[in-house]
């Protein structure tokens, strides 16, 4: 399945870049908490300041508002605090939607629940998974291809799957580093030729089939990997990411694009940020 085709991502001089407006899907953090532990980030024992996680994520919705992309919303449901994080609710290219079928059963019940939204907003494309996967955690589109995370969360088998649901080549990475346990923690898509990543987040294979694919991509450092830096949205111009992040946010500077930098420490407690907060909706 992998796929080593050199992509011809050459640099855009400044100021040329455009930003495409996008269609998002997002879920209000009005359930969120931190009361198990799945992943390095949760700590149960330590406080979450709610009002706080919801005044950030509302911070967000309005600048990607404010920047011309359409925001549908979900509704939260209770016993879900992890809902807030809608790029794992599902994959969705071409209008088609890949369902998400999680790992651990303190999620497993946002599946259904982000597909029965999909279902009753007029997509008629839908696949309930056979493997496990967590949709947009492990599934980044660029271009014409999807990348596919595995390692921690997605089965690998479900990569074959998604291939042939959505007809796009899949090149699967394997994640080795448990505190980037979804592939967009550890890489971001910017455009459809380009990409930022963190490569000791990858096994060597898959750190030389990145190398092979995209040689000009961004290199981000340990410390902007750690503050979730890679955790980012881009709209071919504007890229939102973790305000920390800063040594990430000088490099995008000097690719021409437009860093905008975000605060969500309180939902990086559950081992979120921007991206994990936004599922785009490709209509193709």
């Amino acid at each position: 399945m992998p796929h080593t085709d050199v992509i011809g991502a050459e640099q855009q001089p400044l100021g040329l870049r455009v930003a495409t407006p996008r269609r998002l899907l997002m879920c209000r953090p009005r359930h969120f908490d931190v009361c198990y532990s799945i992943n390095p980030w949760m700590h149960p024992e330590k406080p979450v300041d709610n009002n706080l996680a919801l005044l950030q994520w509302e911070r967000l919705r309005e600048l990607y508002i404010s920047l011309g992309h359409t925001v549908e919303v979900i509704d939260p449901l209770p016993g879900l605090p992890d809902m807030v994080f809608a790029a794992n609710g599902a994959t969705v290219v071409d209008g088609k939607v890949l369902g998400a079928r999680f790992r651990h059963a303190e999620r497993t019940a946002e599946g259904p629940a982000y597909l029965a939204w999909f279902v009753a907003n007029g997509y008629q494309d839908v696949l309930w998974p056979e493997f496990i996967n967590e949709g947009e955690g492990d599934y980044l589109p660029v271009g014409r291809r999807i990348l596919a995370g595995t390692g921690f969360r997605t089965d690998q088998r479900s990569h074959a799957e998604a291939q042939e649901f959505f007809g796009l080549p899949v090149t699967g990475l394997t994640l080795v580093n448990p505190n980037h346990y979804h592939l967009d923690t550890a890489l971001s898509v910017l455009s459809d030729t380009e990409i930022m990543y963190w490569p000791e987040a990858f096994t060597p294979g898959s750190r030389s089939v990145l190398r092979e694919l995209y040689p000009d991509a961004v290199l981000a450092s340990a410390e902007d990997a750690a503050v979730f830096g890679l955790n980012a949205f881009s709209d071919g111009r504007n890229v939102l990411l973790p305000q920390a992040a800063s040594g990430l946010i000088e490099q995008l500077k000097e690719r021409g694009f437009h860093p905008l930098g975000v605060d969500l420490s309180e939902l990086l407690k559950a081992g979120g940020s921007v991206k994990c907060c936004t599922l785009e909706l490709r209509e193709g």
